[in-house]
C-alpha cells in the first residue's frame, strides 16, 4: 500500500511539473517574442509606461553613495542623453516598454529589444568575462545554467542611468557607478510566463545587493510582425520632440 501511495505522489508532482520548451540538448529555450518586463502589482510605476525599480527595495546608501541620485543641470544631453541617440543602457533599456525577441542556441542566447535595437549577445559555454575591455553601456555578461534556471551575470559597465524615474521625478536621476554588477535570472513559470528577478551590486553606492522580480510573458502572436525597426539619428536637432525650427 506504500509502494502505492508513493507511486502515486510520484506521478501527480511529474504531473504538476509546467511543461515548458526545451532545447535538443535539455535545457530550458527561452526562444521568442516577448513583452517587456513587467513588474508587480502594488510596485512604484513611471508615468511614461515604462518600468521603473521599485525605491523599497533599494539597499541603504554607503557615505557617499547619495551620488546615485544625480539631479538634471539643465544640459539636454546630460539630462536625457537618448534625444541625442545615446545608448539607454543597462539595465534600463531592458525596462523600457518595447517588446523583445531572443533566440536561444547550445553556445549563446541573443537578446534584442525592439527600444534601440539593444542586441546582448549571452555566451553560454563557460567562457570567463573578458577583462581586455573599455567599460560599455551594456557590460559583459556571461551565462550560466543553475538547474532549470539561466543565470546571465554582467560587468564592465560605464557609469549610467538605471531606469527611467527622473520622468517622474526629475530629483531622482538614478546613476549607478561603474563598479555595477548585475545578475539576472530567468526562470519559467509555465509555458508562457517567465519570472525574471535581477539584481543589482553597485558596492560604491549601496551597502548591500538588491533586486527586484518582474514578469515577462511570452507573446506568441507578435512573431507575424516581429520586432518594428526602431531608428535614431546622431545629431538629433529637437532633444525631448521640441523643435524651435532653427
Amino acid at each position: 500500500m506504500r509502494t502505492l501511495i508513493l507511486s502515486v505522489l510520484f506521478c501527480a508532482a511529474a504531473f504538476a511539473q509546467p511543461k515548458i520548451p526545451r532545447t535538443p540538448e535539455g535545457k530550458p529555450d527561452f526562444t521568442g517574442i516577448y513583452q517587456w518586463p513587467q513588474a508587480a502589482a502594488g510596485s512604484e510605476r513611471c508615468s511614461c509606461s515604462a518600468t521603473v525599480f521599485d525605491r523599497k527595495n533599494f539597499a541603504p546608501f554607503k557615505p557617499g553613495g547619495e551620488a546615485f541620485y544625480e539631479k538634471p543641470t539643465g544640459e539636454a544631453r546630460h539630462d536625457e542623453p537618448r534625444d541625442f541617440c545615446m545608448p539607454a543602457g543597462f539595465p534600463s533599456g531592458m525596462l523600457s516598454a518595447n517588446a523583445m525577441q531572443f533566440n536561444q542556441s547550445k553556445d549563446t542566447l541573443i537578446m534584442v529589444h525592439e527600444f534601440q535595437r539593444m542586441t546582448r549577445i549571452i555566451p553560454l559555454d563557460g567562457r570567463a568575462h573578458r577583462d581586455h575591455l573599455e567599460p560599455s553601456f551594456y557590460g559583459d555578461p556571461v551565462g550560466h545554467w543553475e538547474g532549470d534556471t539561466l543565470v546571465i551575470v554582467t560587468k564592465n559597465f560605464k557609469r549610467w542611468s538605471i531606469d527611467d524615474f527622473f520622468y517622474t521625478n526629475p530629483n531622482e536621476y538614478r546613476m549607478h557607478s561603474d563598479a555595477l554588477v548585475t545578475t539576472e535570472r530567468l526562470t519559467w513559470k509555465d509555458a508562457t510566463t517567465i519570472n525574471y528577478r535581477i539584481t543589482l551590486d553597485d558596492p560604491k553606492i549601496f551597502t548591500q545587493p538588491w533586486g527586484q522580480e518582474f514578469t515577462i510573458t511570452a507573446k506568441p502572436e507578435w512573431q507575424k510582425d516581429g520586432l518594428y525597426e526602431y531608428v535614431c539619428e546622431e545629431n538629433n536637432r529637437c532633444p525631448g520632440g521640441k523643435c524651435d525650427g532653427k
